[in-house]
């Protein structure tokens, strides 16, 4: 998906539009299970026929030896959930009840997918009959001129999620997460091997992104563990499944569970921890957990949860070197309030800020809240230094109410990072500078970006001051004489009708 952008998506957004015929009365939460379900199911289904056809060719009567398949990452898919059963009766009443059978029998033969997929295509409100032509556009679908059919419908799940991620609103925000953000998280941390965290992962973007990274740079996927968790059953499952069809077996604890009451992963020390948590959030447990082990740079505000998640991330990196990226709200740069000031001065003393990214607005489907992000490092290479970038002019506005960085923007701000790990950069006013932690100290410990990079200079015009001043003068009095004629005649005007001024 590097070369397109969400507004101009081809092949993806076909198949959401053909798809969106099934939505009828249904609430964007409800159909989302439904659709994502069927790619899901497509997927897998697929995936098994090619490897049973391979099977019945090799003529040794295994394509019903369920190691066949799982030995090679395979789904198995049984007798009566195959797609060409669900596709031959896509136009009887009996097709939800068809597919939610379908679930079951796979759920019961791969034990990864227990509890898992959805089951609900047999309710009432779901129209069949749209069910039916769903179920045929996805039967009909000629993927190979798209590229591999991981790819596409892994591409295409993507591309659902971030659609329902809009038209869900704000709700949306807390499974997904925009992919130019993710990857810029991804470019600059390079998770190459060694254990990748998410303590509030969603649908699982990090780790979709940080798979593509590994297999973009000729990587062994193999040679990176995935941990992750979410509160919302719903969206972990829906993790659960993106993940399956990119290839990606993670350990997201047993089930859906909050992070900061029932941490799934209490031991795990990660090599790198990229998050986007909930922004700002207010109900978070803090009664509960006032001598929690995790708030080693002070104890988190009741009302707000951003330095709690930060802590919680710094609690679970590898202590012989670990690195976070994370998206937090602007607030945190700067807020004094319930002892933040003093938590984020703690642990820029600890020499744990690596680099600050303002943000561009209106990346985020789900808020307009201006976000920054934060790159935490406990085994630094410039030690006692931060880089700040303002990132704020980058993107482009691909529709009305949404900006993208482009792959350019992203590489900007990855090289930059990567200059200052090397110690060859530059400051540029208005984009980037470096600070080290005496300078940091002077503003308070306030990280917001714009104090350090300055103003952007402006180009010289070539124009001599004193000629300009001159002509802008000049320009300015002949404003203000056209002003006083206007004015007068309006006197006049006014002074005819029987009105003074």
């Amino acid at each position: 998906m590097a070369d397109k952008n969400t507004a101009n998506i081809g092949f993806e957004k076909q198949i959401w539009d053909a798809a969106c015929v099934l939505r009828g009365n249904l609430d964007a939460s409800e159909y989302k299970s439904v659709v994502l379900g069927l790619i899901f199911l497509k997927y897998i289904s697929d995936r098994f026929d090619e490897k049973y056809q391979a099977l019945v060719e090799e003529g040794e009567g295994f394509e019903e030896d369920i190691d066949e398949y799982t030995s090679e990452g395979i789904f198995f898919v049984p007798a009566g959930a195959r797609w060409n059963e669900i596709a031959a009766k896509a136009h009887t009443p009996e097709i939800g009840t068809v597919i939610d059978d379908a679930m079951r029998a796979i759920e019961k033969e791969n034990k990864r997918l227990k509890d898992i997929l959805p089951k609900n295509f047999a309710r009432p409100e779901l129209d069949k009959r749209r069910l039916g032509d769903v179920v045929d556009l996805f039967t009909n679908i000629q993927m190979i001129e798209h590229g591999s059919e991981k790819d596409i419908l892994g591409r295409t799940y993507e591309y659902c999620l971030s659609m329902f991620a809009e038209q869900e609103g704000k709700r949306g925000g807390e499974f997904f997460t925009p992919s130019c953000v993710v990857r810029t998280l991804v470019e600059i941390l390079k998770p190459f091997k060694g254990r990748v965290y998410d303590p509030c992962c969603g649908s699982g973007g990090m780790f979709v992104q940080s798979a593509k990274f590994v297999e973009n740079h000729s990587g062994n996927i193999s040679n990176i563990s995935i941990y992750g968790q979410d509160s919302n059953p719903t969206t972990w499952k829906m993790a659960q499944m993106n993940l399956a069809i990119r290839g990606i077996e993670p350990d997201l604890g047993n089930y859906a569970a909050d992070t900061f009451l029932e941490d799934q992963h209490p031991t795990l020390r990660a090599d790198y921890i990229m998050a986007n948590p909930p922004f700002n959030l207010s109900d978070w447990g803090a009664d509960k957990l006032k001598e929690d082990l995790r708030w080693k740079y002070g104890i988190p505000p009741a009302g707000n949860a951003n330095f709690a998640w930060l802590q919680h991330m710094i609690y679970h990196l590898n202590p012989t070197g670990g690195q976070i990226g994370m998206v937090l709200a602007n607030g945190s740069l700067s807020s004094q309030s319930g002892g933040e000031g003093e938590i984020r001065k703690n642990i820029i003393n600890a020499d744990l800020v690596e680099c600050i990214i303002a943000m561009p607005t209106q990346l985020f489907y789900t808020t307009q809240i201006p976000v920054s992000l934060w790159f935490i490092n406990n085994h630094k290479k410039q030690t006692e230094k931060t880089l700040f970038i303002d990132a704020r002019k980058m993107g482009t506005m691909v529709s009305r109410k949404l900006r993208e960085l482009t792959e350019e923007d992203i590489k900007k701000i990855a090289d930059t990072y990567t200059a200052f790990i090397d110690g060859t950069l530059e400051d540029v006013k208005g984009f980037c500078a470096v600070a080290d932690t005496t300078e940091i100290e002077k503003q308070d410990y306030i990280l917001t970006p714009g104090r350090y990079v300055g103003i952007e200079e402006q180009e010289d015009d070539g124009e001599p001051f004193e000629d300009k001043m001159n002509r802008l003068t000049s320009e300015l009095s002949e404003m203000f004489a056209k002003s006083h004629e206007l004015e007068e005649q309006i006197r006049k005007k006014l002074g005819a009708i029987g009105y003074e001024i």
